[in-house]
């Protein structure tokens, strides 16, 4: 059978059940709404009625964050697990997330994030963590020279202390406690069509260009005497898409917090199934993403009800299996 007509028939149903999650995550709540007035609601536009109300301001706006933060995150993890040749390489892993978060939380602990500049001065503070984080990690890994296990501790540690950090400032700064622990945990609860529009735009502006590097990235998973024998200019390649990802990553970590392992699940979920040539995992892995991190989030809202938990427990509670799969596997292969 043609693989093409396979993988265009299994993207098709991706997109399915995407959009039945979708259709699924505006009926259930606090207060269930029926899925015939849902699509009547959606039909008929935003209106000054409760169920409107609930589904146009509330639910709907987070769910295409929860969307397009998965998409987000998922194709940040397949960029650094190419970058770094390392199949436990993810944001949140790597402590990518974290320095986005520490970033948010140093600059409400000084009082940087006040009125003047608007919404846009978290983005700004969470993409300085997260880039200050990102830099450390290529550092080390050229420094390393694509020593897996040591990039890995070092992205842990690094995670272990920004965590450490901004539990610091929130016995420092009580009035920014509530704030400062929902970066930490992840949660989608604050959404609105402002961000929605944000982190939309952002994401526009920083993973379309990743599709022109997909034939470098598929380079760059070879040995770099061999990517350089082809024309691959490394440094300049990885600073680029170093940039693109980071960018993208710290505005999900400012809207949303730090929402672990779906960079690390959905990329290697997507490569069972469509194999490892980016152009088509990048379609894939972002459609993945925004259904993984959707039916998280759909399930961190219902398990408690009326209460919600952290939607990072429920990406982290799915991931970590996976983590330490992945980890046993280097450690058995590297003792062969």
């Amino acid at each position: 059978m043609d693989n093409s007509r396979v993988h265009k028939g299994l993207f098709i149903l991706l997109l399915i059940l995407l959009i039945a999650t979708v259709v699924i995550a505006l009926t259930k709540g606090a207060a269930s709404i029926e899925l015939s007035i849902v699509v009547k609601t959606l039909i008929n536009g935003p209106a000054n009625d409760t169920t409107s109300r609930i589904i146009w301001q509330l639910r709907f706006p987070r769910v295409l964050t929860s969307v397009v933060a998965g998409a987000i995150l998922a194709v940040s993890g397949m960029v650094y697990q190419a970058l770094f040749r390392n199949p436990m390489a993810d944001p949140y892993v790597l402590g990518i997330s974290s320095g986005g978060a520490f970033g948010v939380s140093i600059a409400a602990y000084f009082g940087l994030l006040g009125a003047a500049g608007g919404i846009w001065k978290i983005p700004i503070a969470a993409f300085v963590g997260a880039f200050g984080s990102a830099t450390l990690i290529l550092l080390l890994a050229n420094r390393s020279r694509g020593n897996q296990t040591t990039l890995l501790l070092f992205g842990v540690a690094l995670n272990f202390l920004l965590s450490a950090l901004m539990t610091l400032f929130m016995f420092l700064n009580r009035s920014q406690l509530q704030s400062i622990l929902q970066w930490s945990m992840g949660s989608f609860a604050t959404a609105s069509w402002q961000k929605v529009a944000i982190i939309t735009s952002i994401a526009i502006f920083s993973l379309i260009p990743i599709l022109f590097f997909t034939r470098e990235l598929d380079i760059l998973l070879t040995d770099e005497s061999s990517a350089l024998s082809m024309g691959v200019e490394i440094n300049k390649v990885r600073t680029i898409l170093l940039l693109f990802t980071t960018l993208a990553t710290s505005v999900t970590v400012s809207f949303c917090g730090v929402i672990g392992f779906v960079g690390l699940m959905v990329p290697h979920i997507m490569r069972l199934i469509v194999g490892p040539r980016h152009k088509r995992l990048f379609i894939f892995s972002l459609v993945g993403g925004a259904l993984i991190t959707l039916l998280s989030d759909t399930i961190a809202r219902l398990i408690v009800a009326p209460s919600e938990l952290p939607v990072g427990i429920i990406t982290s509670i799915a991931g970590s299996p996976l983590f330490f799969f992945l980890v046993f596997n280097s450690r058995k292969r590297s003792s062969v």
